[in-house]
């Protein structure tokens, strides 16, 4: 009995293992829109405090079907993404507009990314740079201020 018993949990615990090993993948749809950027990085270079941060992110929709972008998410408050508003048909040439606050000084690099029923579902487009100081940039220190309650 105990041998029965042992080679069903054997038999149990291998059927396990094996069901683990099939893969499940998801095939992207062969008749999905494509896109294909020009770049996929925008690099702004040095830039001064309080310029302009527009730039645009040129594509073409090489698929076979219309491209709907969704929605577009930057990776904080400080890019904001504008994408079409109608469907990029195949063949059709389109842009996504980023704006990044250059009110930040210092170095940036910055994502946004793209929801659409294209082959690649989230897409990844990316900013960087460096924002300069200007004549009017207030210098911040990592030191506190310091309260009258702590003057000794």
């Amino acid at each position: 009995m105990k041998q029965i018993f042992t080679l069903l949990i054997i038999s149990i615990f291998a059927f396990n293992i094996n069901a683990q090993n099939n893969e499940f993948t998801i095939k992207a749809d062969p008749n999905a829109g494509i896109f294909e950027f020009v770049s996929e990085t925008i690099d702004y270079g040095s830039i001064e405090h309080m310029s302009d941060g527009k730039r645009v992110f040129t594509f073409k929709n090489v698929g076979k079907a219309p491209i709907i972008i969704s929605r577009a998410k930057g990776s904080c408050g400080c890019t904001v993404p504008t994408v079409p508003k109608r469907p990029i048909m195949p063949g059709e040439t389109a842009e996504i507009g980023v704006k990044y606050a250059t009110n930040r000084v210092g170095a940036f690099s910055k994502s946004i990314t793209l929801y659409s029923n294209a082959s690649e579902k989230t897409k990844i487009i990316r900013i960087k740079g460096k924002v300069l100081p200007g004549e009017n940039t207030q210098k911040t220190s990592l030191e506190k201020p310091k309260s009258l309650m702590s003057i000794k």
